[in-house]
């Protein structure tokens, strides 16, 4: 969410290839496995009663992120900033108390895990070779990597949710439920 997203972006920029991998892949999960396991069980109430400001907190975490994530210039720091507006996005499903929007929340942070540790990998490849991670010198890339090119292709449109992959499915059946279950509470307001 907005105020405890901060350190993320410069972790993932910080950390070596391998440790970027570790992190999205491993780490970032155990916030939703944490909130699945303890949270929801021992303070159902809180969690409930919570849920409009976490509702509002991870809408605008993704929105941020998302306008961040266009702003950057380092391929590290782009992959980062869409990890955080997944896992917000992860957020909005689990506290939408469905058993639809919690696997769909399960699914996206799945999909994350395998596409953003893929990315993180792909780019340690590239900065290894060219000791930079600036998206202006990958202008050619094409030309002298082009099996290397599809494959980042894929993994980025993974990212973004092209239909036949695990995140398209899960980035619509949390977005669409997410509306319904936010209009509902809105209602009882």
């Amino acid at each position: 969410m907005v105020p405890v997203h901060l350190w993320l972006p410069e972790a993932h920029v910080e950390a070596p290839t391998a440790g970027s991998v570790i992190l999205a892949g491993v780490l970032l999960k155990l916030g939703t496995y944490g909130f699945i396991r303890f949270s929801f069980p021992l303070f159902p109430e809180a969690c409930f009663y919570f849920a409009p400001f976490v509702y509002a907190m991870s809408v605008v975490g993704i929105v941020y992120a998302s306008f961040t994530a266009i702003r950057q210039s380092d391929f590290k720091r782009i992959i980062a900033y869409t990890s955080v507006a997944h896992m917000n996005l992860v957020m909005v499903g689990l506290f939408s108390f469905n058993i639809i929007g919690i696997e769909g929340a399960i699914l996206q942070s799945l999909s994350h895990g395998f596409v953003a540790s893929a990315l993180f990998l792909i780019i340690g490849v590239v900065y290894d070779r060219h000791h930079t991670r600036m998206v202006k010198y990958y202008g050619g890339l094409v030309h002298t990597m082009p099996v290397y090119v599809l494959i980042f292709l894929f993994f980025t449109m993974a990212n973004i949710g092209l239909p036949g992959t695990g995140s398209f499915k899960a980035n619509t059946t949390v977005t669409f439920l997410s509306a319904t279950v936010f209009q509902e509470l809105l209602r009882h307001q």
